[in-house]
This record gives C-alpha cells, structure tokens and sequence, in this order.
C-alpha cells in the first residue's frame, strides 16, 4: 500500500532517484550578494546586509525590532535571559519539540517542565497549561510559584511545531493570569499566521531559525523578534559582546554573548526573504497536493491522515505531516519509504524520555504520545 505514496511523492518531485526530506532553494539573488558581501570585504559581524535583514524579517513579521543571532537556539537563550528566567527557575513547555527549546532553558540552569499539547495543532495545549497551573502553580505577590518544589515558575515557550501556529491567544492569556513570560519558539514557522498576525509576535519575545532545512535559510542564522523596541536595542547589544560603542576604546558594560550573524549569512537571509512569500504559497501547494491524494487515494485514506493547518491559521507547512494508525504502521511506512529512496522522519525523540531532562516534571502528555507513536514528516522542499 505505501509503494502508492512513495510513487506519488516522487512523482511530485520530479522523479528524483532519491527525495530528501527538506532542501534550500537558491534561485534569487544570493549569488549577487555574496559576491557584494565579499567586494566589500565586511564579510563578519558588521555590514549592510545584516541591518537588511533585520528591518526585512521585522517588516514582514510586523515586529517592532528584530535581532539577527548565529543560530535558533542562540535566539532562544537570550529570549529566556530577557525574559528574566534565572538559575532554578522553571519554564513551562512541551515535551514534543527539537531539543533546542530545552537546550536554552537548560543553558540559564533553568527547568523545564512539559505540558501536552492540543490534538488541533501539535503545540502546547492552553488547556492543558492552565490545568498544570491550577493543580500546581501559587501566585504570591504577583510571582508564580511551584507549590511541589517551592521553584519560581518564570516563562512559559510554547512551539510552533511544524510551522503550525498554536492557540497563541488563549495561551498569552493564561500567562498573563498566572503572571508569566511568554517566549515564542517560532523556529520553525517564518510565514505562519495566526488570525492575521505572524508568529512570534504575540509574546515578548519570539525566536525563529534559519538553519539549512527551513523555509528560509542563512546557512545557519536565527533571529529575535520585540514588540519592544527598547528589548530589542539591548538584545542587539547583549549579542555583540556587549561592547559599549566607541571609534577605538573596548568596554564592555555587561557580560556578552558573540552571538552575532556574520554579514555573508545575512547575504544570504536578504536574497531569501524576497522570495519568502513566493516559497510559503509553494509549499501550500504542495500541502494541498498532499492532502487531496491522502483524502482520495482509496487505499490509503482509510490508512494514513494528513495533517492540515489548525482553524484560524495560516501555515507555511514547513515540514508536511502524516498520521499512522498506531506505532506498527508508522514504523512500516518508515522503513518502506526509506527503503524505496524517498527519506521520511519519525517526530522527535520526546524531551521526557531523553536522560538530561527524564527528572522533569509533566503532565500525562497523552495527546504528546499519541503523535509520537504515529507522526512522519515527509518531503516538504520547495518543488521548482
């Protein structure tokens, strides 16, 4: 039955002896930039394509300042710091999501604690948050606390997953209830809307990551995204070593963090976001090509259910999403696709079960199990 769905996404791309799951699309003026970039010789840290990049990703996303950083998880580390998370503070987040969530939570000497998430989008379930927080959480002079460990529970960082925007709205809302940050994992979902509004926007802060598999890419690259422009000034200035300006003289005003994009990067970040819009459009078509075939097709639609964007939302299907009936089959379609030259991806190993993070707090995590035992991501580039 699955030789049926690998010939049809090998058909859609071209029939390519094999078909990787996500690839960069270079077909703008990326070629044009660098070699600028490199004229100039400002090829680090400073130059006029990282400024660019900055205003364009700020403009498209409607962020009143955006903040380039040498990576996604690099953006979510300085989010938490601003977000005023300190050592044994705990960060509420789910457990369905790339290890770099916890990777920065755990880079402050934070904790995370995992919440499930909704059925409807694959994040964190707003529902579930605020049961966790009934059950569990205090407020005390305007401070969340943990009763069972007495820990302030600072933050909370739902993720986008997929690039599906979660129920953002009802999220930010219990947050400002029990008094806690909300910080965006937007890694994943540049060009995703939620009810008009672009993803990490609806927090203080929002990360998004431009590594060699996403919609767009930097080579590698992430960037902040501040409703505060004032934030933003001092996140710029955080990830640049702190440096205090000046024609010759180095001071530095805090301890900093080397975590800038290098201007050839940015090259690259700016020839890219031209074409955002373009690539987004692209692969809901091809979103739209998936689903009509998995709806359609008579012996598979009874098998295996595409995943299609959440009510109010407008995704940019970073990595396309189908739904096996059990562990079994979702094994059996891995092993068949992949051995048939077409790469296919189980969802990430969860955070609760990984050795670093096995001492975490959670909640059941039933809806985050259900997807871990049947999710596969399938080819999801850019088709040309």
């Amino acid at each position: 039955m699955y030789q049926k769905v690998t010939n049809f996404i090998k058909t859609l791309y071209g029939n390519q002896e094999f078909t990787p799951l996500a690839v960069p699309v270079f077909v703008g003026n990326e070629k044009k930039y660098l070699n600028e970039c490199i004229d100039s010789t400002f090829v680090s840290s400073v130059g006029k394509f990282v400024d660019r990049f900055e205003e364009m990703v700020a403009e498209y996303t409607g962020a009143k300042r955006a903040v380039v950083c040498v990576n996604g998880t690099n953006a979510l580390h300085i989010a938490m710091m601003l977000a005023g998370v300190e050592r044994g503070d705990e960060v509420l987040t789910q457990a369905l999501t790339f290890i770099a969530t916890c990777n920065a939570i755990s880079y402050i000497g934070a904790h995370p604690v995992f919440i499930d998430v909704d059925k409807e989008t694959m994040g964190l379930s707003p529902v579930a948050l605020r049961h966790w927080l009934e059950t569990n959480a205090e407020v005390k002079n305007g401070v969340c606390y943990n009763k069972r460990t007495g820990h302030r529970v600072k933050a909370c960082v739902p993720m986008h997953t997929f690039g599906h925007p979660c129920k953002i709205e009802d999220i930010a809302a219990v947050c400002q209830e029990y008094h806690l940050e909300l910080v965006e994992d937007a890694a994943e979902s540049i060009g995703s809307f939620y009810k008009g509004k672009h993803t990490g926007t609806f927090g203080k802060i929002g990360a998004l990551s431009f590594n060699g598999n996403k919609t767009i890419t930097t080579g590698g690259g992430g960037m902040l995204l501040f409703n505060d422009e004032e934030l933003g000034k001092l996140a710029k200035h955080l990830t640049t070593q702190a440096k205090v300006p000046h024609r010759w003289a180095f001071v530095h005003d805090h301890i900093g963090y080397n975590y800038r994009m290098p201007n050839i990067n940015a090259a690259l970040g700016c020839a890219q976001m031209e074409h955002l819009e373009e690539y987004v459009l692209n692969k809901r078509e091809t979103a739209q090509r998936y689903k009509e075939f998995f709806q359609n097709e008579v012996e598979v639609k009874d098998e295996v259910e595409f995943f299609t964007e959440p009510e109010n939302c407008r995704s940019n299907y970073w990595l396309n999403v189908v739904i096996l009936k059990d562990k079994e089959a979702q094994l059996k379609f891995l092993q068949e696709t992949n051995d048939n030259g077409v790469m296919t991806r189980p969802i990430w190993e969860l955070m609760n079960r990984l050795p670093m993070f096995e001492h975490c707090q959670h909640d059941s995590l039933e809806n985050t199990i259900w997807f871990a035992d049947r999710v596969v991501n399938i080819p999801s580039s850019v088709r040309l």
